[in-house]
């Protein structure tokens, strides 16, 4: 077997494109309104949308802190498992992650441990006190970092706050996806810190999604001006049904722009939604956050029926 030389001088940045493409549909024209899209999925394969946003901060804290080994926590088809795992190749740390459940073979967690992830798998009941597990089985080792699940951190809301100063012109309102609610508090701050007048808007992918203004608070309390749209979960995380299905189908057949049930695919059925309820004034410019993390369709393929 060759051996590699190491990797860990590999400075935690690299070149991306995250461009941002207009959107054209008749019930846009219809209600008079500009639509576009930022392209968060085009940041990488696999470090893409907004898990680059949360690890790129959180990876240069813990550089800083000369830790060498990232451990974190997520489910079977966790985007944010994949992309700590190749962003560890990719910037030369080791990694570990916990997964919720019984044990598991899937396609997420195959690519995961072909970036060289060790995967731990532990019982639901166990698993809701992370830092239990990380006490127990990695404090006395001085080289690990902590990564909660998703994520979600300090250094994760810095890393979101960028997506505002890279928009090419201010809108009148911004769509996100919501899990956490990390994200759309990161865009909150960045609309803040450039004083715009741009209204934000969160689709939590949860059902009873309205903890996440609790949670967007506990990250930063001047946030004030966001809109959560709580009933386009589907019956909650990582559900779906047909209706959703189907507007996915007519979006990537239209668009060519991959999206998917869990997060993107709800927060653009709630935007075409609400145009369709005249949620919006005329001449209104809108811009959807495209947050990637595309490798979670795998698991939804079977549910679009190509085979029936």
């Amino acid at each position: 077997m060759p051996k590699f030389a190491e990797n860990l001088d590999m400075e935690l940045s690299f070149d991306f494109h995250s461009p941002v493409e207009p959107l054209k549909f008749n019930l846009f024209e219809k209600y008079n309104l500009t639509v576009h899209i930022k392209r968060d999925d085009m940041i990488h394969p696999f470090i893409s949308g907004n898990k680059w946003r949360k690890l790129k901060y959180t990876l240069l804290d813990a550089k800083k802190e000369n830790k060498t080994h990232l451990v974190t926590f997520g489910g079977a088809w966790s985007n944010h498992l994949l992309a700590t795992a190749a962003a560890a190749a990719k910037f030369g740390f080791t990694s570990t992650a916990y997964v919720r459940g019984e044990s598991v073979e899937n396609q997420n967690l195959n690519l995961c441990k072909l970036f060289g992830m060790e995967l731990k798998f532990v019982s639901r009941e166990n698993y809701r006190n992370k830092e239990n597990i990380f006490n127990k089985y990695h404090r006395q080792d001085s080289t690990t970092y902590f990564i909660n699940e998703g994520g979600a951190s300090v250094h994760a809301l810095k890393g979101c706050v960028e997506i505002i100063d890279e928009l090419p012109f201010a809108y009148d309102h911004i769509f996100t996806a919501c899990g956490t609610g990390t994200t759309l508090a990161g865009l909150a701050i960045g609309v803040k810190n450039n004083r715009l007048h741009t209204r934000l808007n969160g689709v939590p992918v949860l059902a009873n999604g309205a903890f996440l203004y609790e949670d967007i608070n506990r990250l930063d309390n001047t946030i004030k001006d966001v809109m959560l749209h709580t009933d386009y979960h589907f019956g909650g995380y990582a559900k779906t049904k047909p209706a959703l299905l189907t507007f996915i189908k007519h979006f990537v057949s239209k668009t060519g722009i991959l999206i998917e049930p869990v997060y993107t695919g709800k927060m653009l059925f709630c935007l075409f939604d609400l145009i369709e309820k005249k949620y919006f004034p005329p001449n209104s410019s809108i811009l959807v956050l495209h947050t990637g993390g595309m490798t979670g369709i795998l698991g939804k393929l079977d549910s679009f029926g190509f085979n029936h």
